[in-house]
């Protein structure tokens, strides 16, 4: 699969991932987990604590540019670019999905 027609809840997820941290948080299961720089959030509410603290550190836009479906995860690779060191990085974005909600997203070059 490497169209761009994403699963809802990750379109969901990128379309909230620059403004609303409360919205990237809805995006997933109640247990949901996203591991990132070397650390794991677990829950909404350290979900959308992480988005939000990134999103103050660091203004970046993100291009979705790559699809691929690898058994249950979706392995979306986007374009980040801003005032982060090191950029521009494509990163891997690994959703794994559970009832229509992103149960877990691992973030990596």
């Amino acid at each position: 699969m490497n169209d761009l027609t994403l699963p809802e809840p990750i379109t969901a997820y990128f379309a909230a991932d620059l403004t609303d941290a409360l919205a990237v948080a809805r995006c997933f299961t109640a247990d949901g987990r996203v591991m990132d720089e070397g650390r794991t959030h677990v829950g909404r509410a350290a979900i959308e604590a992480w988005k939000a603290a990134a999103s103050t550190r660091y203004r970046y836009t993100t291009t979705p540019r790559r699809l691929e479906k690898h058994g249950e995860a979706y392995v979306v690779t986007s374009h980040v670019s801003g005032d982060f060191p090191g950029s521009p990085v494509d990163l891997r974005y690994t959703f794994t999905l559970k009832r229509g909600r992103i149960a877990m997203l691992e973030i990596a070059p």
